[in-house]
C-alpha cells in the first residue's frame, strides 16, 4: 500500500468498510472510526504494535466517536478483531 496523506486519510478517498462482526479483517486498514462502544479482541499494526499500546485498558470499550491511527502513518492496522460493537475500516 501506498504512503497516504493524512487528507486522503480522513476523507476517506479510498474507501471505507463497516465492520460489525467478530470475523477478524486482515487488510490494510489506514484508520478506525469507532461507531458505537467496542471492544477490540485485537488490534495489530504493521510496525507489530498491538492493542495494549492503543488502548490503555484493552478489555474495556473503546467509546464511539474516537479515530484510531497508526502511530507511524506510513504503516496501517494488519488485523481488526472484534469482541462487540463496530466501527467503520478506512481503507
Amino acid at each position: 500500500m501506498a504512503v497516504r496523506t493524512w487528507n486522503e486519510i480522513l476523507t476517506a478517498s479510498a474507501g471505507t468498510i463497516v465492520l460489525n462482526d467478530t470475523d477478524a479483517y486482515t487488510n490494510p486498514v489506514s484508520a478506525i472510526y469507532v461507531l458505537e462502544d467496542t471492544v477490540f479482541n485485537a488490534l495489530t499494526d504493521a510496525g507489530g504494535n498491538d492493542k495494549d499500546d492503543y488502548i490503555t485498558t484493552a478489555a474495556t470499550a473503546v467509546k464511539a466517536g474516537a479515530l484510531i491511527t497508526p502511530f507511524d502513518k506510513q504503516k496501517t492496522f494488519t488485523n481488526v478483531d472484534l469482541t462487540s460493537g463496530s466501527v467503520v475500516l478506512i481503507l
